[in-house]
């Protein structure tokens, strides 16, 4: 296969963009992508990450593939999960504790460190509003860390996404009560289920 047919299906495989990290593992240079950028016309959306003309940079999307250790949470998970009724006022993420996010904070994100033994719990992926699919807690778990949380919570994104969630379709209880459990927030929990459901 022809490295120029190489680079059309990276870019086709990944909604637009086009990562230094694939090309170099296809054993392409970097000078050799550099001169297809160029070509092409492909703008740099950040480091080692280009996107082609006709796509419109995904903030959210772009974040996680620069940090693959990212997991949407808090305003920004229940803005993805139509949890809230207004876009986040900051983007809110999550990593491993231990883990070096200094650069994360540079960019102005709100950082939360989360115990290995919980980070990974309740990860699923949803669409971005551009509509890449990106790494986000699930709907119970967001519930469960804005209960456990609801003293740093705005008043309003509270009452909205537990009355959201709980007149959901698709909400889970029995996942929802086992990780609060989990989370050793099991009472706080079940007040709002009797109350709301």
């Amino acid at each position: 296969m022809e490295k120029n047919d190489i680079l059309k299906e990276l870019i086709e495989q990944n909604n637009g963009y086009l990562l230094t990290s694939m090309v170099v593992k296809k054993g392409i240079t970097k000078s050799y992508l550099a001169k297809y950028v160029k070509e092409n016309g492909m703008e740099k959306a950040a480091r080692g990450i280009y996107v082609t003309d006709d796509v419109w940079p995904d903030e959210l999307y772009i974040m996680q593939m620069r940090n693959n250790a990212v997991i949407f949470s808090g305003e920004t998970a229940l803005y993805l999960h139509d949890l809230v009724d207004r876009e986040y006022s900051f983007i809110c993420v999550s990593v491993p504790t231990g883990y070096n996010a200094t650069h994360l904070k540079a960019d102005n994100l709100q950082v939360k460190y989360v115990s290995k033994c919980f980070y990974e719990m309740g990860v699923c992926k949803v669409p971005s509003s551009s509509g890449n699919m990106v790494r986000v807690y699930d709907k119970e778990r967001c519930i469960c860390d804005l209960i456990a949380n609801r003293r740093r919570t705005e008043v309003q994104i509270f009452q909205t996404a537990i009355r959201e969630y709980m007149s959901g379709k698709d909400r889970k209880l029995s996942k929802l009560i086992e990780y609060a459990e989990k989370f050793g927030i099991r009472d706080e929990v079940m007040k709002y289920v009797e109350v709301l459901v």
